[in-house]
């Protein structure tokens, strides 16, 4: 069964990362700090650092951090900037410093499964992912450490395999429970083909609003939407029996997955058409109203207050519902 803990992600908002660096930014944000308070009160039973609090850190500092933490599996959070030369260096080193086991890292920037959008240089951006990956997953393994690619909206089942057995043994993947839908993807499906490489879990829910190019995944409460967590559970179980679990609440902005536009598809491998019906039959379970404002507080440029109202709510109501899973 799942150690469920937290990321940071789906309060990004109420811990200031969200618009960081713009004037959206909440100034008013619990940071760090605040993040392992929330984390503590729901009791988490694993920790997910975004890896922007770490890099000020120096050695010392992470190391009592680590000692400060809580008696439970640390993960750091980072992505590739697709800078020439970039490195997991500082991923390595935070880490290690804080006792941690798991990178949890994200090979592009791509959101939505819209590669097409890259136009030539999304061949470019995979070469550099390749390179990058191979070259510094032998210096986490060096270190004792895990990388786990998260399905970021951007790659497929069968291309995040690729990368990581080419990659090495200690290179697996953070299996987004909502993302799949973004690829076009079955979510149970998806699972089955990649569970025996799954090293980390983000448990992720969406409701669907279908548009005339696909649908949007709008956030919700882990529980209230479309993935079928039970399933996904006993899939991943049959290869792990106990996984790593961060509850990652939606983003504030819905992602518009056009799956009914042609150009969507260019840079996909073939797939049964079979598998993208479930995936929309699933999507249906839990559908809103084609008119209805589905935007978030944060689309709708509410208060900041409101907003992390919004978040705290959503993330409480997740904790609810695993706990009436019994997976809390």
């Amino acid at each position: 069964m799942f150690q469920v803990g937290l990321n940071p992600y789906g309060l990004s908002h109420t811990v200031g990362l969200q618009g960081l660096g713009t004037p959206r930014a909440n100034s008013a944000g619990i940071g760090l700090e605040g993040f392992l308070r929330v984390a503590r009160d729901i009791g988490a039973r694993c920790i997910e650092l975004d890896g922007r609090w770490l890099a000020p850190l120096g050695d010392d500092e992470l190391a009592r951090l680590g000692d400060e933490l809580p008696q439970v599996p640390r993960l750091c959070s980072y992505w590739l900037q697709h800078e020439p030369g970039e490195t997991l260096e500082q991923g390595i080193r935070a880490t290690r410093a804080i006792g941690g086991s798991i990178i949890r890292i994200h090979l592009t920037p791509v959101l939505e499964g819209a590669r097409a959008r890259q136009g030539p240089r999304w061949g470019e951006m995979l070469h550099h992912a390749r390179t990058t990956l191979n070259r510094e997953a032998r210096k986490a393994a060096d270190a004792g450490l895990i990388i786990a690619i998260e399905n970021h909206q951007d790659l497929g089942s069968g291309e995040l395999l690729a990368f990581a057995e080419e990659a090495g043994d200690n290179v697996g993947l953070a299996l987004d429970t909502g993302n799949p839908f973004a690829v076009g993807e079955d979510p149970v499906a998806f699972a089955i083909r990649v569970g025996h490489r799954t090293r980390h879990v983000h448990l992720k829910d969406y409701v669907a609003q279908f548009t005339a190019e696909g649908f949007r995944l709008v956030r919700c409460a882990i529980g209230d939407g479309c993935v079928p967590f039970q399933e996904l559970a006993d899939v991943l179980e049959a290869h792990t029996p106990s996984l790593t679990a961060s509850i990652e609440v939606g983003a504030l902005e819905a992602r518009h997955i056009r799956v009914f536009a042609e150009d969507w598809w260019q840079g996909y491998p073939p797939r049964p058409a079979e598998e993208l019906r479930t995936a929309l039959e699933r999507l249906k379970t839990k559908r809103l109203d084609d008119n209805e404002d589905s935007r978030t507080p944060w689309e709708t440029r509410q208060p900041g207050p409101a907003i992390v109202a919004y978040e705290l709510a959503q993330l409480y109501r997740s904790v609810e519902n695993l706990k009436a899973l019994g997976w809390m």
